[in-house]
């Protein structure tokens, strides 16, 4: 449908084909282990996919003070395009997460040790001081520290959920094991192969504009680009965990569900975002769309 030229599936095309993957993954990791994001219980699928554009959007919030990427082609009836918005950021805590459930459950990067070893309150407040620092230098000078952005928010975040007690990064390295970290990173680059492969045929699409990174392209993203999307892996895992253990998302992974995640908090959590979305959709329109159709 896409090389006849549909008009729904070349401007929707990203969307579709992430919702398929996503769904058939799904399948595949519930024929595994009999659990998965979706089943049995969506709500795990509706948390992620909720706080998923939350997430996505708030780098988009710093890519105005980048501008490492525009969007072009996009079509020109509001609401239409802003539902296109929703559906297509809603893809990516769950992509990447169901991408790691199903290399977790394939034996991918199994046995991957390191010595044990005790993590200091003074060192997680360096990590955390680290973070914010990452995150502060690309908004000082964007030009030159703009990749930092990729790896702030696991450094800010990780730490305090290894403090709270809940699957963390840190506390899989206080045990003497990189699996999950390495499979993250793996997760992240699989997922950002796709996200360029299919953008890339999509007719309403992104470009780039990304200094010093050369003009040798795979798809739309300069080669040397690809290895923000191992970090930013790490950085949805911390997000998504901080959140979950504060009792605003579902948790995802196999830890005890708080009674407070029923479906009207579910619901109402993801209907307090959308003003945020609304508001951060305009200024997408506004600075980062160069052309609609």
């Amino acid at each position: 449908m896409l090389f006849l030229d549909t008009p729904i599936v070349t401007d929707y095309f990203y969307l579709l084909a992430w919702w398929s993957y996503i769904i058939f993954a799904d399948g595949i990791v519930y024929k595994m282990e009999n659990r998965s994001l979706l089943r049995p219980d969506p709500r795990v699928l509706f948390s992620l996919g909720s706080w998923s554009v939350t997430i996505w959007l708030i780098f988009e919030l710093f890519n105005l003070r980048l501008h490492n990427w525009h969007y072009v082609n996009l079509v020109s009836n509001t609401a239409i395009r802003w539902a296109g918005y929703t559906l297509a950021y809603a893809t990516v805590l769950p992509g990447i997460f169901i991408t790691f459930t199903l290399l977790k459950n394939l034996g991918v990067f199994t046995g991957i040790r390191l010595k044990r070893r005790l993590i200091a309150d003074d060192h997680l407040t360096l990590i955390q001081l680290g973070g914010l620092l990452l995150l502060l230098l690309p908004l000082i000078l964007p030009e030159y520290f703009f990749p930092l952005v990729w790896g702030g928010f696991v450094l800010l975040l990780d730490p305090l959920n290894y403090k709270r007690g809940i699957p963390s990064l840190l506390a899989d390295i206080q045990k003497g094991t990189l699996c999950k970290t390495v499979r993250l990173l793996a997760s992240g680059l699989i997922c950002g192969f796709l996200w360029e492969f299919w953008n890339f045929w999509a007719a309403s699409k992104w470009i780039y504009t990304v200094p010093f990174v050369g003009s040798i392209k795979l798809f739309e993203m300069p080669v040397l680009g690809f290895l923000g999307f191992p970090p930013f892996a790490l950085e949805c895992y911390a997000m998504y965990n901080f959140l979950a253990s504060s009792r605003l998302a579902v948790p995802w992974e196999q830890w005890p569900v708080s009674n407070e995640s029923r479906w009207a908090r579910v619901v109402l959590t993801a209907v307090l975002q959308i003003p945020f979305w609304f508001a951060c959709y305009w200024l997408i329109d506004k600075y980062s769309v160069l052309s609609f159709k």
